[in-house]
């Protein structure tokens, strides 16, 4: 191989490897920030329903229409797209949801939101313009649900529900957004 071809081939590969090591120094860093959290319902026997997500903080900031615009797509958390996964055929919001793996969207309002389920698996939630990746065409349901004031402000995101497992709660700031579940049979 003749030296030229060398020199370009090790430069090439060089510069690979310091891109992928600020690649995963930023993904360590935006975590600090946004930590990951899981919330898992058994049913009894199994996993029913994982949700993986980032958990941003408030910080004093004014989250709802601000923050988080109102009327535009939210890849609901930080960092990289929010993933839910089901153990079997489930109504969402009285949707069907078959069993799977599916990313989680929202487009929140003043009064009542709009929840997507996608079926289409995101490297991270958002492009280089902060616009959210959600692909409308891969979405599997749409479910709109009204806002629930919350009595006191939450200070970092937080996707939770019921011991019963009836819904999906969405809390953050002085918001929740209760998605509820059920069996589809």
């Amino acid at each position: 191989m003749p030296k030229t071809l060398k020199r370009i081939l090790i430069i090439v590969l060089a510069l690979g490897a310091v891109a992928l090591a600020a690649f995963w120094y930023m993904k360590r860093e935006t975590k600090k920030l946004s930590p990951e959290g899981t919330y898992v319902f058994f049913d009894g026997t199994q996993e029913l329903i994982k949700v993986t997500y980032c958990r941003p903080l408030k910080r004093g900031r004014e989250i709802f229409g601000a923050l988080v615009p109102y009327g535009k797509v939210w890849r609901t958390g930080a960092n990289e797209a929010t993933t839910i996964e089901t153990a079997a055929d489930l109504l969402i919001g009285g949707k069907r949801v078959k069993k799977g793996k599916y990313t989680l969207w929202s487009m929140p309002g003043a009064q009542q939101w709009e929840v997507y389920i996608n079926s289409k698996m995101y490297p991270w939630g958002v492009d280089f313009d902060g616009n959210a990746q959600r692909e409308p065409a891969a979405d599997v349901a749409v479910i709109t649900v009204p806002v629930q004031p919350l009595p006191e402000p939450v200070e970092m995101f937080t996707i939770h529900g019921p011991e019963d497992g009836t819904a999906l709660w969405l809390d953050w700031d002085r918001t929740r957004i209760a998605l509820t579940l059920g069996t589809a049979e």
